[in-house]
């Protein structure tokens, strides 16, 4: 059986790892194969935990505790909420075993830049399959985060940049990353640019389709 590289190198270099039983680990992270088709309304925290939960059921891994990769900004008598705080403390495997990060730490590169292994060909969804990226056809690496690189809510804007907190598609603008890590002024895995707006047309306008990332709480 293949055994993981060292973390001190590169997460581009990042292999097959083996837990503490020796078994190659659980699927507990995916970008969603499709979103809920309404643009950046995902009926809030909850229904986008709940979108993530029903695609890993559909794969066996309903079992965990799943939850979406977003932001809460503050307003509206609601303060704001992490992205980062969401997911527990790692560690994450993509569907193919591959180590995505080993903690929420390296996910996030708060010590070291690129700590973590999301690519286009490891951000693969629940089935294991890649998501198109910059040069397919159509391009959908816009992944919805609402988030800073830090993986936190954005301080200092309204609502309005998540969307009314994930549950409008109507006025606004969602804060996106690229799961390819191509194109836009950063390679950010989750804070590229603002999207055109909330509208699901809005979002496929600028290389997305409603679809974000999914951890389970490790």
């Amino acid at each position: 059986m293949r055994t993981m590289l060292s973390t001190a190198i590169p997460a581009a270099l990042l292999l097959m790892a083996v837990d503490a039983d020796g078994q190659e680990p659980r699927l507990t992270f995916f970008v969603t194969s499709e979103g809920p088709g309404d643009g950046a309304n995902l009926g809030g925290f909850e229904g986008a935990d709940q979108h993530c939960q029903t695609l890993a059921t559909a794969v066996g891994a309903g079992d965990l505790t799943w939850r979406a990769y977003l932001s809460q900004t503050a307003g509206g008598g609601v303060g704001p909420i992490n992205a980062r705080d969401r997911i527990g403390g790692g560690p994450w495997f993509n569907a193919d075993g591959q180590v995505i990060a080993w903690n929420v730490e390296d996910l996030h590169g708060d010590f070291e830049r690129d700590r973590n292994n999301i690519r286009k060909p490891t951000a693969l969804n629940e089935r294991g399959e890649e998501v198109n990226g910059a040069g397919d056809q159509p391009n959908q690496h816009d992944i919805l985060t609402g988030s800073d690189s830090h993986g936190r809510a954005l301080l200092g804007v309204p609502p309005i940049t998540t969307c009314d907190n994930w549950a409008s598609n109507g006025e606004g603008r969602v804060m996106v990353g690229h799961h390819d890590r191509l194109g836009g002024a950063n390679s950010s895995w989750n804070a590229v640019h603002l999207s055109a707006g909330c509208s699901q047309e809005n979002l496929v306008s600028t290389g997305g389709d409603g679809l974000f990332y999914c951890f389970a709480v490790m």
